[in-house]
């Protein structure tokens, strides 16, 4: 059902989103104790620049009974590095439940933290029925974006061939610690998979064949683990046959047959969350011209229930995320309404619902989002890109309470059909890429205060689609994969930072003076380019690497 942007304000008063925030956040009993509540996280929920390193710490306001901790109710997935493997251990008199990564994770990329309404306190007290999750931002290096083309993919398996690439991943899909591509097809209906050859140097091979069939124009994609394997697995939107297709990774680059399942018309975005509090993982996507959305319930075990269809609340729903923009510790739904041009926060209720929390007057029709802060205050932000009337980005800021600001409009090149966000210069905030099918790929460095500058223009061979920010080298600075879907290429941009591990001046050799510039900075060191892992001190770890990959 369509509204008027009046109508939603008053649907959407700010009476109302208290009232769905105290709802969500109030104690449930059944039996007399109060549930067991999180006190608090660590890292930091929302947070851009958390060391690569950092083990996940949530704190609970009794002890915990440690027979209901497993893997299965306290997990955590990282948006390339893939779903987080590693010990899990007490604190606090068992009142701070600790996830120690087996590894690092990798520069510059989302983690969310999922925890089970199976978790129970020593005194019998589950947690609410919504579960808990949070996200955050692990931290990259300096660099000083200047960015140099290395390789050129083709995505067609001949002259002949079309395949039309328009989205796609960069999660490890073998499980070597090497960040994979996988690009998904509108005109081939397929995925194809391009692993990191792990010389550092950012070089693929060719993708992997056969092929992985989805359906037509897929396009929207988004990384999980949906079965809980420790693989890899990927949901798609398929747009011409009004469908979402699920594929549960096999952990060498390829993927079991898909399941795929019937939602509305023209689905054009895709979200990951948990929307029951059973810990794992669902999918909601939006249905363009079905005017609506589809919440499809995973059984635990990657395998989907028929989709579910509710109102979004505003005119031809399209770009989706997820983040929690109120705060309460559930993810909520940030949804464009390109017919509307209005932006709409959705909040998770915990039980497969959603609540109305705010509608704000977008500026144009919103082709893409994406969410993050990006202006430091902590709270979530609205990154999106709008076709209509004009060309631009546009940034909304959140308030922490499920609101958002006035649209802040930045000019980009025309018909921008794609928005990244990535600490492209390891400063510690989210600087902003935009993908211009009229264009090219413009990059906007970030004043940590969410104003942004051009920064580079980034040629397209024919029309840019997407950008994929991610440490495809492993030097710890953000890389760029950049998508044409009409020259059928991915572009693979090394960023400057870093040519190898060890290399401190970017000049390609790990020699003398990378060594005494180790040296040199010997000691606590924050964003500084000595730091060779990232863990705010310059010590014997950096020495080593610079040690080892001497040459």
């Amino acid at each position: 059902m369509a509204r008027s942007g009046a109508t939603l304000a008053l649907a959407f008063s700010a009476a109302a989103a208290a009232l769905a925030w105290t709802t969500a956040a109030a104690p449930v009993s059944s039996d007399g104790i109060d549930p067991l509540a999180v006190v608090s996280v660590s890292p930091p929920p929302r947070i851009t620049d958390a060391l690569v390193g950092s083990s996940i710490e949530v704190r609970f306001d009794r002890p915990v009974d440690r027979a209901t901790v497993s893997a299965e109710s306290f997990w955590a997935f990282a948006r390339w590095s893939g779903a987080v493997a590693g010990t899990i251990g007490f604190a606090d008199d068992d009142r701070t439940i600790v996830l120690d990564p087996a590894g690092a994770f990798s520069a510059g990329e989302q983690v969310t933290v999922y925890l089970s309404h199976d978790l129970r306190g020593t005194d019998g007290a589950s947690m609410r029925p919504g579960g808990y999750s949070f996200q955050f931002w692990t931290r990259a290096r300096p660099a000083a974006m200047q960015f140099a083309t290395v390789d050129v993919l083709d995505t067609n398996a001949g002259a002949l061939e079309s395949s039309r690439p328009y989205g796609g991943v960069a999660s490890d899909m073998d499980g070597d610690g090497w960040l994979d591509i996988t690009v998904v097809n509108e005109d081939t209906a397929d995925l194809r998979v391009y692993l990191n050859s792990g010389d550092g140097l950012g070089t693929y091979g060719t993708f992997l064949q056969p092929t992985t069939p989805v359906n037509i124009q897929a396009s929207p994609s988004e990384p999980s683990d949906f079965n809980r394997d420790g693989h890899v697995d990927l949901c798609v939107a398929n747009i011409a046959t009004s469908s979402v297709s699920i594929l549960l990774g096999n952990g060498d680059g390829t993927f079991a047959p898909q399941q795929e399942i019937i939602v509305g018309a023209q689905p054009r975005g895709i979200a990951v969350l948990d929307v029951d509090g059973d810990g794992d993982v669902d999918i909601v996507n939006t249905n363009n011209s079905g005017n609506n959305l589809s919440v499809l319930i995973n059984d635990g075990t990657g395998s989907f229930a028929m989709p579910t269809f509710f109102e979004g609340g505003g005119n031809g729903e399209r770009a989706l995320a997820a983040a929690d923009m109120n705060e309460d510790g559930l993810l909520d739904l940030v949804v464009s309404m390109y017919a509307g041009q209005e932006v709409v926060v959705l909040g998770g209720n915990g039980d497969g619902t959603f609540t109305p929390l705010h509608a704000q007057a977008s500026g144009g029709s919103m082709w893409m989002l994406v969410l993050g802060d990006v202006n430091g205050d902590g709270h979530e932000d609205v990154a999106g890109v709008s076709v209509s009337p004009a060309s631009m980005g546009v940034i909304l800021a959140g308030t922490g309470a499920g609101q958002l600001g006035e649209p802040d409009p930045t000019a980009t090149d025309a018909f921008p059909l794609s928005t990244d966000l990535g600490d492209l210069d390891g400063d510690g905030d989210l600087d902003w890429v935009t993908s211009c099918f009229g264009g090219d790929w413009v990059v906007f460095s970030n004043d940590g205060n969410g104003g942004f500058a051009f920064a580079g223009e980034l040629p397209a061979p024919s029309n840019a689609s997407c950008a994929v920010p991610f440490d495809m080298d492993n030097d710890g600075d953000l890389d760029l994969a950049l998508i044409d879907e009409i020259d059928d290429s991915i572009q693979i941009v090394i960023n400057s930072g870093h040519a190898r591990p060890g290399d401190v001046t970017g000049d390609g050799v790990v020699n003398v003076t990378d060594l005494l510039r180790v040296l040199a900075a010997w000691g606590p060191c924050s964003h500084c380019p000595e730091d060779l892992d990232g863990d705010d001190a310059v010590t014997v770890a950096d020495l080593l690497l610079v040690l080892v990959n001497w040459g």
